[in-house]
């Protein structure tokens, strides 16, 4: 069973000021996109940003917090990741329209998650 309520208790193993929180790679892409969420903190609120391999602007809801956030929080996130189509590169948006295999160090259960759901809909 997904634990849904899971907050890891740090982003950082002291390696450096920003961390990779989670992996997404979109098989069914034209190209196979990767996008990756890393966190790191300013001003004691912990700050997110999504960065694909063509630079594109990608928001988060949410794009800071002042909690680590929890399994269910980031599923959010990455649901409801947009492209700034203006100036967009690559067809990012119908990459996000998919559904990503995910990775995560911090995050046990969103791999699990992502896969359970790929299963359902017919991608895995």
């Amino acid at each position: 069973m997904i634990n849904y309520d899971y907050r890891p208790e740090t982003y950082f193993d002291g390696t450096g000021p920003s961390s990779l929180i989670a992996k997404l790679f979109y098989p069914e892409s034209q190209w196979g996109e990767e996008i990756n969420i890393y966190a790191n903190v300013i001003d004691g609120e912990f700050n997110f940003e999504a960065i694909d391999f063509y630079g594109n602007d990608i928001k988060l809801n949410p794009d800071k917090s002042r909690l680590i956030l929890s399994l269910q929080e980031l599923i959010f996130l990455i649901e409801t990741m947009e492209i700034d189509q203006k100036g967009a590169l690559g067809n990012a948006e119908l990459t996000l329209s998919g559904i990503p295999e995910a990775e995560s160090h911090y995050y046990p259960d969103l791999e699990r998650y992502f896969s359970e759901k790929r299963k359902y809909y017919g991608l895995r």
